[in-house]
């Protein structure tokens, strides 16, 4: 017979409870023991079907599983035993890791009001708020996150990405260098950092994240290539060049980096090897615009106009194209079909000085018997209204546009006449320019004893490549002391340059009267040589004829070729070039060599009244 334990001593296996069997179960889960979590979550259910603990446990347990559906079901049935913002918040990472956003966004919502000084509720709140797009209402979560945390280290860096997107950047870098405080060896975080750096244009700084981001992660190709890019910008091309070899090496048939080896070359007037890099990327990218464009620069600036032009059509898939000056349902027109009787739309569809550029080929439509309505920028219209086949001239802003059968962008009009090097037309096709207008021009100059001299130092700031092309007023000084007169023909000075000017009396500033092109044009016919940068002055010069000096720098643009000091586009222009140093000051040094030959042999004209 078996012994009866005595009533006074205790069990030797006390009756398991519901809370020790979870606790159990919450050790298996802690130590990757899932089963074993459950079968005490199965036992702990069988003493007390709606033990909230348990029921939470095994959502946790179906959640990491996958079982989204049950986890679901497990964690309804905790909340609504007990509306623990535990609970609540392991329903709501479940509704919203199966995209059930709104209803994630309900669960969190409610655990803040239970628990508003919980920054990690927060931080959930403000990811429901980010997943359905309310980026504004979910950086004020992540904001008040970090007000109840200042460490919480996901909030800033969430709170830094959205600002970011927002163009928010001394904001976000602020968050940023949180970020490196609290986990300095974070490489998502140095990355994006170095983005925002480079966005504000700092790029010694940006060069510095991109080398701890690859100090911290050498065999990432990607952070090789930001290093490279960042060395682009220092304008050290060489040793960018190397770094984006060493990625490709790590990332070989990159178009993405093949595209930024292109542009290296480029800059280092390898233009063969910018070419095959180019190549290569389309080859593998082929539905990227971006690379096919850059492409067709390459092909232009090295003289393969027939290709360029076709490759260039690949514009009207580019973020910066697509909206255009017109819009018409019209078939557009690119030279394949015969346009005698056809009313014909050309419209401006880049800057001003590819308008006046461009429109060379109108009067070639129109020797083919098209009919021309010309849509150009509204201060080109009094300009063009007159060039020979023109039917209507109008600002290309205009509602409703004339009736027209094709329509054609004027940048395109190489491309549909076939414009090769030997082909292009050079001769002025601007309309005569009013009499009056010109008298009174040569009038307000005075006595032309001496060169007239006009000048352009710097285009429209907006432009992407203008920090290469303009200059500051203050370079042009070693001219002013030529026996000359000099005359500004720049629009709207920088403050700087506005400044200098008003304090030299030797360079004549009329610009405050010219009301539109027609005075511009004839101001400058009124003029010796015009020296300018690469500006729609520039092109507008050349059309009439007038000597024009053009100031290009080392990588200047696709449509003055390489290695050459004169133009298919004009017959009057010259060019100077910067080298490799890419500094304006020698080529301000060769001009003033130029000029002083030209003064020395000036004779001043006969001019009557009415010339």
């Amino acid at each position: 017979m078996s012994r009866q334990p005595n009533a006074t001593e205790p069990s030797p296996n006390p009756p398991a409870t519901p809370g020790a069997l979870c606790q159990a179960g919450f050790t298996h889960f802690q130590e990757g023991r899932p089963l074993d979590a459950q079968l005490c979550c199965l036992q702990a259910l069988a003493i007390e079907a709606d033990h909230a603990d348990t029921l939470h446990l095994m959502g946790l347990l179906s959640l990491q599983g996958g079982q989204f559906d049950h986890a679901v079901q497990w964690l309804t049935r905790a909340v609504q035993k007990d509306p623990a913002t535990d609970y609540l918040s392991a329903l709501g990472i479940t509704l919203k890791q199966m995209g059930r956003l709104e209803e994630a966004l309900k669960v969190f919502d409610k655990a803040v009001q239970l628990k508003p000084g919980d920054a990690e509720l927060w931080k959930h709140l403000a990811g429901s708020l980010l997943a359905l797009d309310r980026s504004a209402e979910a950086l004020l979560s992540y904001q008040h996150a970090l007000h109840l945390d200042g460490g919480h280290f996901e909030a800033a860096y969430q709170s830094a990405i959205i600002l970011e997107r927002m163009e928010r950047l001394d904001e976000a870098l602020a968050q940023l260098d949180r970020c490196v405080e609290l986990r300095s060896e974070h490489v998502p975080n140095l990355r994006l950092r170095a983005r925002v750096l480079r966005s504000l244009k700092r790029y010694e700084d940006y060069l510095v994240d991109t080398m701890r981001a690859h100090a911290l992660d050498p065999a990432d190709p990607f952070a090789c290539n930001n290093v490279g890019d960042a060395l682009q910008f220092l304008g050290r091309y060489e040793e960018g060049l190397a770094w984006f070899e060493k990625a490709l090496a790590l990332l070989p048939n990159s178009a993405g980096i093949l595209r930024n080896m292109g542009f290296a070359f480029r800059r280092l007037h390898r233009h063969d090897e910018a070419t095959a890099a180019y190549q290569q990327a389309t080859a593998l990218d082929p539905g990227n615009a971006e690379i096919a464009y850059d492409l067709s620069d390459m092909l232009l600036v090295t003289g393969h106009l027939a290709a360029g032009w076709a490759a260039r059509e690949i514009r009207w898939k580019m973020p910066d194209f697509v909206e255009r000056n017109a819009e018409f349902s019209q078939p557009e027109w690119f030279g394949r079909e015969s346009v005698e009787g056809k009313t014909i739309l050309v419209f401006a569809d880049e800057g001003l000085g590819d308008t006046i550029q461009f429109v060379r080929f109108v009067p070639i439509l129109a020797a083919r018997g098209a009919r021309i309505v010309l849509a150009v920028q509204d201060p080109l219209v009094p300009l063009l209204s007159g060039v020979s086949g023109v039917l209507n001239c109008v600002p290309v802003t205009s509602r409703p546009l004339p009736a027209f059968d094709l329509g054609c962008p004027v940048m395109s009009l190489p491309l549909a006449c076939d414009a090769r090097l030997e082909t292009i037309p050079r001769e002025n096709y601007l309309p005569s320019l009013p009499a009056e207008r010109v008298d009174a021009w040569r009038h307000r100059l005075g006595s032309h004893d001496r060169l007239r001299i006009g000048l352009v130092w710097s285009g429209n700031p907006n432009f992407g490549n203008d920090n290469n092309r303009s200059m500051p007023l203050r370079m042009l000084a070693p001219l002013f002391d030529l026996d000359a007169t000099f005359v500004s023909l720049q629009k709207d000075p920088r403050p700087a340059d506005a400044a200098l000017l008003r304090e030299r009396s030797d360079v004549l500033d009329l610009t405050a009267d010219l009301t539109d092109f027609v005075d511009t044009a004839a101001l400058v016919s009124c003029l010796d040589v015009v020296i300018s940068v690469d500006t729609g002055v520039a092109h507008l010069s050349a059309t009439l004829g007038r000597p024009t000096w053009i100031l290009l720098p080392y990588v200047n643009d696709w449509r003055w070729l390489v290695d050459r000091d004169d133009s298919p586009w004009y017959s009057t222009a010259r060019l100077f070039r910067q080298d490799s140093s890419r500094d304006y000051a020698t080529v301000v040094g060769r001009v003033r060599h130029e000029l002083a030959g030209m003064i020395a042999a000036f004779t001043p004209p006969f001019e009557s009244a009415s010339q």
